[in-house]
């Protein structure tokens, strides 16, 4: 009797990148408490405000989940994408999607470490990001945690641009930073998405 091979646990969801090289791919996530994938309505919203700064711009995908912000920003033109994900089981699933697209390490850098211990515990120096994703899942302090962490220890290149997806009942001027201006926003059904402009 043959063996049964065992199912890979990133099957339970699937997503699909809906731009650039890899558009109309299908990837695997897990099902995991506070693991939200980003939608395809909003992605497309965010993704057409970056369209002008992606091509060759060095990401980073705190709170990578799903890695959909992540793996869509390298589709569509980032010359590098760093993704960190604390969960064992989503770090896991991110690696299998990143060799199923057959992308490299230098392309989409997957970190297993817990995002805010990875800012904090690191010095930026010559390592800065073009663009910030914060998609953190909902009701908690991360995303705030995570904007102070990125300003005070200088990730951040000139002119950085930094995303921040919230749920709509969140208090969403307390993610203000001095300096920081709100490039772009806008409300969904029950998100809100906030694109932030750095000095």
């Amino acid at each position: 009797m043959p063996r049964r091979q065992k199912k890979p646990v990133s099957q339970a969801g699937q997503i699909r990148i809906i731009g650039g090289k890899w558009r109309g791919r299908r990837l695997s996530f897990p099902t995991l408490e506070g693991l939200r994938p980003t939608g395809d309505r909003v992605r497309e919203t965010l993704f057409n405000w970056l369209q002008l700064d992606l091509p060759g711009a060095t990401c980073l995908d705190l709170f990578a989940g799903s890695g959909v912000l992540g793996f869509e920003a390298a589709s569509r033109g980032a010359h590098q994408v760093t993704l960190i994900e604390q969960n064992p089981v989503a770090f896991h699933a991110l690696r299998q999607n990143r060799d199923l697209l057959d992308a490299n390490t230098s392309e989409l850098d997957i970190i297993h470490q817990d995002a805010l211990g990875w800012l904090n515990g690191n010095i930026a120096g010559t390592r800065r990001f073009d663009i910030v994703f914060i998609d953190p899942p909902f009701n908690s302090t991360l995303a705030e945690r995570a904007l102070s962490a990125l300003a005070e220890n200088a990730w951040l290149s000139a002119g950085a641009l930094v995303y921040v997806e919230s749920p709509k009942a969140s208090n969403h001027t307390t993610l203000t930073r001095p300096g920081w201006q709100l490039h772009r926003q806008r409300t969904f059904a029950s998100v809100v998405s906030q694109l932030y402009r750095c000095p």
